[in-house]
């Protein structure tokens, strides 16, 4: 490989539906046996892997097409997923479209909400964690970084995240829709990570007063329940005790579902003239699909949420043009920067500082 050798592969929302980013998430020990096993491949030079609910991307640098192939063949195998099947959800970009990509997800423009602001620590932590376990080197290092300060200027000096609809402030409308009012709404929270503690605060900035968070670390559960000013339910009594519930926030690391369709069925049948709302924020899903065919339940998941948020993107709209021709401008300026060190990289030269 040539100055090409620099690229970015994997799928995204674009592609690739909920269901598919399920098969295709990473666990916490999946993600770290996986990155083992790229260390090994020859040729792969540098490389980083970014794991959100919308997207699975390898960043890399390898000497030769095969070890970048093998990237996809190694991640297709842990996962069990159909080599031919992920060709054709696969995302391929190579040198300064790869720059340009990497630009583009950091500043939130590649998003299913555009503008959203989560992406940009996501993808910190994703970098860092790669750094961490030594797989970036001198081209990934400025890459990552410059693309930071990139992604930074482009929020600083458009409206990009003006108006922006986040997942939780859509979740939090559905539930104003179908209650009327959240002041005498129970909020159940399963789950104690960063996305499920925002949509908790978003339903107590409108009015939601009576809130219990479970997690399957109680003493996490404990330590968020204060402070949010709620309560703490030990995790296993939260399919005995959903009935007690309006509206169900879902949002664990689970490997499956954690709220079964006989579970959501035994509590709306303790409940039937009283809507149960379940907000499904995981991947892979917490709620058993089925259960949104069950009468006076509503099931909204990830891409569900997404679907609604983008018909109100029009205030960010008109900025779309704007960030995209300073991503090019930055992109294109960092690929200079860079080509000189992925040429060398890839043909196993020292590359220049």
């Amino acid at each position: 490989m040539s100055a090409d050798g620099l690229f970015v592969i994997g799928t995204t929302h674009h592609r690739a539906p909920l269901a598919v980013r399920e098969k295709l998430s990473l666990s916490a020990e999946g993600a770290s046996a996986l990155h083992a096993e790229l260390a090994t491949i020859a040729g792969l030079r540098e490389f980083a892997v970014l794991s959100t609910c919308n997207r699975i991307e390898f960043y890399g640098v390898a000497a030769n097409a095969d070890a970048a192939t093998r990237v996809t063949a190694a991640f297709c195998t842990r996962q069990q997923f159909d080599a031919a099947e992920f060709e054709k959800i696969r995302l391929s970009l190579r040198g300064r479209e790869a720059v340009r990509h990497l630009l583009e997800v950091a500043a939130g423009l590649d998003s299913q909400m555009l503008g959203e602001t989560e992406i940009f620590g996501q993808v910190k932590e994703a970098y860092a964690t790669a750094q961490t376990r030594g797989s970036t080197g001198p081209v990934l290092n400025r890459v990552f970084q410059k693309g930071f300060q990139a992604a930074k200027h482009v929020r600083t000096n458009t409206a990009i995240t003006a108006g922006q609809v986040s997942v939780a402030n859509v979740a939090v409308e559905l539930a104003l829709t179908i209650f009327g009012s959240l002041a005498a709404a129970r909020i159940l929270l399963l789950g104690a990570g960063e996305i499920g503690e925002k949509t908790a605060k978003a339903f107590q900035s409108r009015g939601a007063a009576a809130l219990t968070v479970a997690s399957r670390t109680l003493e996490r559960a404990m330590e968020l329940a204060t402070t949010l000013g709620a309560s703490a339910m030990p995790f296993d009594q939260h399919e005995t005790r959903l009935a007690e519930f309006d509206v169900v926030v879902c949002a664990t690391s689970a490997p499956g579902t954690v709220v079964s369709l006989a579970a959501a069925d035994a509590a709306i049948r303790k409940r039937p003239a009283r809507p149960l709302f379940f907000i499904d924020l995981a991947l892979p899903r917490d709620v058993d699909a089925a259960a949104a065919e069950l009468q006076n339940v509503f099931l909204y998941n990830l891409d569900d949420l997404a679907k609604i948020a983008e018909e109100n993107r029009a205030a960010r709209e008109a900025e779309i043009t704007k960030c995209r021709a300073i991503v090019t401008e930055k992109a294109e300026a960092l690929w200079r920067q860079v080509e000189p060190q992925v040429a060398a990289l890839a043909n196993n030269h020292t590359a220049p500082v």
